[in-house]
């Protein structure tokens, strides 16, 4: 972790200790009846415009970028976590999530966030309210957005099941019935409305979430929201070119990224035995890893960084030729990105210093992108120069919300 982001930590929590005796709600329920999608909001917490005025000031000190923020705060912010009814393998299900309202009259739009890569129940976003990035995100309903924060399968309310990682069709389901459930929990609101404009940004995970979902709603000419623009960062958009990528290293310093993929599609119905793929002792450990209570660092700790020593010889040198794995090729090309051309205002921010995920799939993306059409002034590729994965995510987020501010006011 980065010395400059060490230091915005300590700022911040330093404030954010001073207001947190009026900061945190007593888990007060709104009642909800007569929704498709929306099961329960509960009130968690509240920021005034004082606290978050302070907040950015001081924050502001280590990101200079949020000083551009101060004069566009306009009110505070009241945040609910809602339970909301979604679909997995056919059966509903119900899902998690954090919504931040204005607390001011208003008509706004929705700026969805998906998280990147997570192992644990805690830090899911309607879980962990002290997350550093999560607050600033929720704090950002104050300069005249509703900020919906998704957890995902496998967390929050759905914890009692196992997170399918990196899959294609239950990541978009559950995204896009949260925002229904928005929908319809705003509709409750007394003062607040949206205009259906929405805005979807993500890191990591998140970032490779975030153009799925872009591309499912860009595709469905019936959904409810009109989505404006999309910034996605440091996300794995094409499984296959990581997968090339990895292989081709001689060390992986994030090998349970490498497991939790694995052990996801595995559970999705991958068949191909997991110890053609992954060498002893690493293979007979990956499907009782991801309990929900282990760190992505104490899982790294039972697996190798070095790549020869995980996956076994096979697979090295015939994942993409041999028949044998014809069906882990397969899972990786399904749930990769599918081929599209971005209708909406679309930006992808990455690392140039990124090791776990490298910077190669955005440019690979932005080229799909440039030949399928699109043009430069509606999609940018946007290096973040000398940033590592951890050391981009702050800057990603905060250049996302900043640019969602700039397309939302030259609208208006």
């Amino acid at each position: 972790m980065n010395q400059k982001f060490i230091r915005f930590l300590f700022y911040f929590f330093l404030a954010a200790f001073v207001f947190v005796s009026c900061d945190e709600m007593d888990d007060v329920e709104t009642p909800v009846t007569g929704n498709e999608y929306l099961v329960e909001a509960t009130l968690q917490e509240s920021y005034s415009k004082t606290q978050i005025d302070l907040l950015i000031a001081i924050a502001s000190t280590q990101y200079p970028e949020l000083a551009d923020l101060a004069d566009l705060v306009k009110s505070g912010v009241e945040v609910y976590k809602i339970t909301y009814k979604t679909t997995f393998n056919d059966e509903t299900i119900n899902a998690s999530g954090v919504v931040a309202l204005p607390d001011a009259a208003g008509d706004y739009s929705v700026i969805s966030y998906q998280n990147g890569t997570n192992t644990l129940h805690s830090k899911a976003p309607s879980v962990d309210t002290n997350n550093d990035l999560f607050r600033i995100l929720k704090m950002m309903g104050s300069t005249g957005f509703v900020i919906a924060l998704p957890d995902y399968l496998g967390f929050g309310e759905a914890d009692q099941m196992f997170h399918p990682y990196l899959h294609h069709e239950s990541t978009v389901q559950t995204v896009t019935d949260m925002l229904k459930a928005v929908e319809e929990f705003v509709e409750n609101e007394e003062n607040i409305s949206l205009n259906n404009d929405l805005y979807l940004a993500g890191y990591s995970q998140g970032g490779w979430a975030t153009m799925q979902v872009q591309q499912a709603i860009e595709a469905d000419a019936s959904f409810a929201f009109s989505l404006k623009a999309s910034a996605c960062s440091a996300g794995p958009y094409n499984l296959t070119t990581l997968n090339q990528y990895v292989v081709g290293l001689a060390e992986y310093p994030m090998p349970y990224f490498l497991a939790y993929i694995f052990n996801s599609y595995l559970q999705l119905g991958l068949t191909t035995p997991i110890n053609s793929v992954f060498q002893e002792p690493y293979a007979a450990k990956i499907e009782t890893m991801f309990d929900g209570n282990t760190s992505g660092e104490d899982l790294n700790n039972q697996l190798t960084t070095t790549i020869a020593n995980l996956f076994t010889p096979e697979y090295l040198s015939g994942w993409d030729s041999e028949a044998n794995y014809d069906e882990v090729l397969s899972m990786l090309q399904e749930n990769s990105v599918p081929a599209f051309v971005p209708k909406s205002q679309t930006r992808l921010y990455h690392g140039t210093a990124d090791t776990y995920v490298p910077s190669i799939v955005a440019e690979e993306k932005y080229a799909e992108f440039i030949a399928g059409g699109a043009s430069t002034n509606q999609v940018q590729y946007i290096p973040l120069v000398g940033l590592d994965h951890t050391g981009g995510i702050i800057p990603a987020g905060l250049a996302s919300i900043l640019w969602f501010i700039e397309l939302e006011n030259s609208t208006m």
